[in-house]
């Protein structure tokens, strides 16, 4: 079996004129629906920006594991970017890939995809017409991390300005206040945002809590979501060339 892990774009590992390696750091399933949704993600990243050499790693649950991930894409590169495909900071970005670029001289880690304008955009699209809405609730997975309860809070509030409606975030574990209790208080007329990447079991679960309210899709391989990632991408870049003496830093 070979080591070399799958590269979803670029030129040939270890080329010298190649784009420094973009390592995409998604969570992990079981669900077979939710794998599919993240390898179209980064097919769709390779797609938009083919002269980058991709590969995907995980950081629970599934392989190739993110550490091991990266060890096999050092050896053969100069420079690689750790991307996290996770829509808040927490745990997973601030030991396990954060640890990678404290691991290895040549890495540096992007920031997690939110909170960003673009994603209150693929939700508020997600929503469609809201003529019959008075409020919103985005249901997050959550977390136990302080961190990432406020990058959620602030994809709420950048979700509101965008469809002029008040969003309160309901999570399904962690920290915060679970998405059961803030629907058995919000007016009759509300729908529910999923914030969460992929299909699985997370999901199956908010769609089971949210009854008669309207509930959207997971965000999923949208091209505006890789868009976002390849410009964490880019801006890391940046950073570690700008940071003194090449040292590495979590590129905002």
């Amino acid at each position: 079996m070979s080591l070399q892990p799958t590269r979803f774009g670029g030129g040939p590992a270890g080329a010298w004129d190649a784009a420094p390696d973009l390592i995409a750091a998604a969570h992990g399933t079981a669900d077979p629906r939710g794998i599919r949704t993240v390898h179209a993600l980064v097919r769709e990243m390779a797609r938009q920006r083919p002269e980058i050499p991709i590969s995907l790693g995980f950081v629970d649950v599934d392989e190739p594991a993110l550490p091991g991930l990266v060890d096999r894409v050092v050896a053969d590169s100069n420079q690689a970017v750790v991307v996290p495909l996770l829509l808040s900071s927490g745990y997973h970005v601030a030991v396990d890939i954060l640890g990678q670029a404290a691991r290895h001289s040549q890495v540096t880690a992007a920031a997690a995809l939110g909170p960003h304008p673009v994603l209150a955009d693929i939700l508020a699209d997600r929503l469609g017409d809201l003529s019959a809405i008075d409020h919103v609730v985005l249901a997050a997975a959550g977390s136990s991390n302080h961190r990432a309860l406020l990058d959620c809070s602030a994809t709420a509030a950048l979700l509101a300005e965008r469809i002029d409606r008040p969003v309160e975030v309901g999570y399904v574990s962690g920290a915060g206040e679970r998405l059961a209790s803030v629907l058995a208080r919000t007016p009759t007329r509300t729908a529910v945002a999923t914030y969460l990447l992929a299909p699985g079991a997370f999901a199956d679960h908010i769609r089971r809590l949210c009854r008669n309210h309207p509930v959207t899709t997971p965000l999923g391989p949208d091209p505006r979501l890789a868009a976002l990632a390849l410009t964490h991408y880019d801006t890391a870049l940046r950073a570690h060339t700008g940071s003194p003496n090449g040292s590495l830093r979590l590129a905002d």
